[in-house]
């Protein structure tokens, strides 16, 4: 069983039974959109009587000195069944909850373990400048390579827009990292919103281009740089400047915290021209509350649109429906990606 998508074909012939999405406590809203975006695509695929993926129920309880008390129903259900874990790992409060869940389920002798990590949370701490830092990232890939090998081999890990791609190497082969993206989610919104624009793409640094800049050949680049002016650090057009007059220019990176670099982006490609300004961004992490500094009722000069995802399920929720923004969800891509892996 086939069907196509996004220009993609996607196998779906494999599993033999539904798929039984579990999720963790803080992504009930995204396992309900994916559950819906599976009965999208069995209508499209002429099956609307099929069941895709169906919603499996774990009780996420504590004791009273606050450890996890688990639970998962109708257990002997998953046996020989594919099987799909949503995490979210933002909250230090349920790690040991999810974990334990994830060190489980292949004891129950399912077919196949799907790991849906919208956002690997310590991406940004992959590499040691000096002696007695950390690499978080590390230790965050070994817990997840922790889980145990099940009876149809290792868990597949699908991990969306992970900031260093290196951090692949740091996984065993106890799991199997699967680095998909987001991005075209956005260029599907750029599309259908902005066609009749003259629409340009702006990566804050180099590390941005690296990233996304193979995913925009259709359109024209501009690269910034932030460079050393006396006891600052500013921020500069490396390549691209004369795009940028006239343009509606879209700010592309993997992630944002304080927000800090996007306005910096924002404010010299206004001084160069730009009719509007933008951005994108796959995970909307904003630490304290700093996505109320890019709301237009606050800030109206700040962003003309800021496109974003559900990977944040916390943070997508209180800016959803909160000009500038736009939140996308990543129901219908984790769907594609669970029958496509």
């Amino acid at each position: 069983m086939q069907f196509l998508r996004s220009s993609r074909m996607v196998s779906i012939g494999e599993f033999k039974d539904s798929a039984v999405l579990f999720h963790g406590p803080d992504n009930k809203q995204l396992a309900q959109n994916i559950i819906q975006s599976a009965k999208t695509l069995a209508n499209e695929i002429g099956e609307p009587d099929s069941e895709l993926i169906k919603l499996g129920e774990i009780t996420w309880g504590k004791f009273e000195d606050g450890m996890p008390n688990l639970f998962i129903h109708n257990v002997e259900s998953i046996r020989g069944r594919d099987v799909v874990f949503l995490v979210s790992f933002l909250n230090p409060n349920e790690f040991l909850s999810q974990f334990s869940v994830l060190y489980s389920l292949p004891r129950y002798l399912v077919r196949s373990l799907i790991i849906i990590l919208p956002y690997f949370p310590t991406g940004t701490m992959e590499r040691v400048e000096e002696e007695g830092q950390i690499a978080t990232a590390y230790s965050f890939a070994q817990l997840l390579c922790a889980t145990p090998v099940g009876i149809g081999g290792p868990a597949r890990l699908i991990i969306y827009d992970i900031h260093a791609l290196q951090n692949r190497f740091y996984f065993n082969d106890s799991v199997i990292p699967l680095l998909v993206s987001a991005v075209p989610l956005f260029l599907e919104a750029l599309k259908k919103n902005h066609s009749h624009e003259k629409v340009v793409i702006a990566f804050p640094d180099d590390g941005a281009w690296k990233r996304f800049g193979k995913m925009f050949k259709d359109y024209q680049v501009i690269i910034c740089l932030k460079v050393r002016d006396g006891d600052k650090r500013v921020v500069t057009v490396k390549e691209g400047a004369e795009h940028v007059k006239g343009a509606h220019v879209f700010i592309v990176d993997d992630l944002v915290k304080t927000g800090g670099t996007l306005r910096e982006c924002r404010d010299k490609l206004t001084e160069l021209g730009a009719t509007n300004v933008s951005a994108y961004v796959t995970h909307p992490v904003f630490p304290q509350e700093s996505w109320k500094k890019f709301v237009a009722e606050t800030s109206p000069k700040c962003f003309t649109q800021f496109y974003t995802t559900d990977s944040v399920p916390d943070i997508a929720e209180a800016i959803r429906g909160k000009k500038p923004f736009q939140v996308m969800s990543l129901a219908h891509s984790i769907v594609e990606n669970i029958f496509k892996y």
